[in-house]
């Protein structure tokens, strides 16, 4: 049976105009900024405006990622389908794409199947141009940075003690060390510098952590971009950069509307990595859900040890929100590869590595009911490959250990196929809970990375490399200590080391080296290799991709 790509099925999609999505989300006209026909801003004023009650918030996350795919965006999107199906007011919030992902190995991110976001070609490629403003706002505060150290060097900069970069919204690994400044002293002065890609930029969790303009100034201010020669911090608000890079700012920091398949109102809107940063959409696009919808559904990024961990430890702590139920996706492939099989066998039955990978899942889910004291829900995302008895395997066993689990099948039958998911899902948000965090800021930093390792990651201890204590006695010292600590770790494994799959024990993370991201509020712990500015993969996904003479795309999945 052939069936058809991402992209088609969403050219396929009858639109209603964004003005009609506004009406069913109920905004009023007048905070709609109109891009196009398919797309608008939502000013955030309707925030501070409405006096409508908050809706409740529900969370996707998922197992560990693996190269099979485990289906969050999609399944986040057919279960707000699937809520507006049983007759709830549903508002959907999901993060924006990154440009270096949708060419290089993962492709698109707006769902997939008959459960998408669309228009698709536009979210994954420029969109309304929010990523390009961070991006000028990140590069507006580099250049006054160095125009500053160039025209005399009030604030006594130590060139060698810069940490902010320059961005690029594209995989280049060409960028990650550069030297610039060369050419005579007109052409400024010469160091050792480097390039992000623009979702790592701290613009861009400060951009998701702010409630309103107000406190995204007061966000941009605190950033600190270097250190001075007697090891103080210097901050972009002693640069005199925080009002032009607001301005840049103003108008991508209201929501994007757009729509799903079915014509549920989305909300599209920020979208910082959750392997290098805290991996969740905005902050304002989350709320501005919640008011307008009874239920708000939104996602946090790769697997619930990386993305639900900050969405919960960082966001809802600086954001006051209160999950009220917790979706955690799997799938069979995914779990038959954590449980050693190869990426290439994955279309053969094997219960063996099905068992042998369930334990994966029960983690995640153990984290999410005990740690942080949420009710949850298992939704097994199904491929046209899996068997019933893979199927029956995975709900039997979560069963067993008093899991609730249900078939989602929104991939191929859209809202239709998450009905089930909804009713679970509204059943569970009656229910009261005890939400906690996975630790307190009060404690030290040390203790706070000891927590996540030992009460999230299920490992036995942290190693703190001799750059990391120097940083972290630093950062203690300068009054940063209390603020929540942002893990910077592969998605790959519950440990640092990516090829440690399904729930590995008796392991220590080591944090190499740590950072303040104080506009954001955030202390960013380093582990593995994790790198802020990826490389293309020998075949990038770029190379599939192409445009008509009628300007229809063509290979974006």
């Amino acid at each position: 049976m052939a069936y058809l790509s991402d992209i088609e099925i969403a050219q396929r999609c009858e639109m209603k105009p964004i003005g009609e999505i506004a009406k069913v989300a109920g905004v009023d006209d007048k905070y709609l900024e109109q891009y196009g026909k398919y797309k608008a801003k939502v000013d955030y004023s309707l925030l501070k405006e409405s006096d409508r009650k908050n809706g409740k918030l529900i969370l996707v996350t998922a197992i560990t990622p693996t190269p099979a795919g485990e289906g969050k965006t999609t399944t986040t999107i057919g279960l707000a389908d699937g809520l507006r199906r049983i007759g709830k007011n549903c508002v959907v919030a999901l993060r924006e794409p990154s440009l270096g992902p949708v060419f290089g190995v993962k492709g698109g991110a707006a769902g997939g199947g008959y459960a998408q976001v669309v228009p698709m070609e536009d979210i994954n490629l420029h969109f309304t141009g929010d990523f390009h403003a961070i991006g000028a706002a990140n590069n507006l505060l580099a250049a006054m940075l160095d125009n500053h150290i160039y025209q005399g060097n009030t604030l006594n900069i130590d060139p060698r003690r810069i940490t902010w970069k320059r961005c690029v919204d594209m995989n280049d690994r060409q960028l990650r060390f550069v030297t610039d400044g060369l050419g005579g002293r007109v052409n400024g002065v010469p160091r050792e510098d480097g390039y992000d890609i623009t979702v790592s930029s701290e613009i861009m969790a400060v951009f998701c952590l702010s409630n309103s303009i107000t406190d995204l100034k007061e966000r941009l201010s605190r950033i600190v971009v270097a250190y001075t020669y007697d090891e103080k911090p210097v901050t972009a608000g002693q640069l005199g950069a925080v009002g032009a890079m607001a301005a840049l700012l103003k108008d991508a920091l209201k929501p994007n509307l757009v729509q799903t398949l079915e014509g549920t109102p989305a909300f599209v809107h920020g979208g910082p990595f959750a392997n290098i940063a805290h991996g969740c959409n905005s902050v304002i696009a989350t709320k501005m859900a919640m008011r307008l919808g009874d239920y708000a559904v939104t996602e946090a990024g790769f697997g619930a040890d990386l993305g639900a961990e900050k969405f919960l430890d960082i966001k809802c702590r600086y954001a006051g929100l209160r999950p009220d139920a917790v979706v955690i996706v799997a799938t069979v492939r995914a779990l038959k590869m954590h449980g050693g099989m190869a990426k290439t066998e994955l279309g053969n039955e094997n219960l063996e590595a099905l068992e042998k990978g369930i334990p994966n899942l029960l983690r995640h889910v153990s984290n999410i009911k005990n740690v942080y004291k949420l009710p949850a829900v298992v939704a097994v995302n199904r491929f046209p490959t899996d068997t019933d008895a893979e199927i029956e395997k995975v709900i039997a066993k979560c069963h067993e250990l008093g899991v609730n689990t249900v078939l989602s099948t929104v991939w191929a039958d859209g809202g239709a196929g998450g009905t089930a998911l909804a009713e679970e899902v509204v059943r569970l948000c009656e229910q009261e809970n005890d939400f906690s965090f996975s630790y307190d800021t009060e404690m030290s930093i040390a203790e706070k990375i000891e927590a996540i390792v030992k009460r999230v990651y299920g490992g036995d201890g942290v190693i703190f490399a001799p750059l990391a204590k120097k940083e972290m006695d630093k950062l203690t010292a300068l009054g940063y200590d209390k603020l929540p600590v942002c893990m910077a770790k592969t998605q790959y494994s519950f440990s640092d080391d990516m090829t440690k799959l399904d729930a590995p024990e008796g392991f220590t993370v080591t944090v190499r080296n740590m950072k303040v991201s104080a506009g954001a509020g955030f202390i960013v712990a380093l582990t593995g290799d994790i790198m802020t500015m990826p490389g293309l993969p020998k075949v990038p996904a770029a190379e599939r991709i192409d445009v008509d003479e009628n300007g229809k795309i063509s290979g974006l999945f």
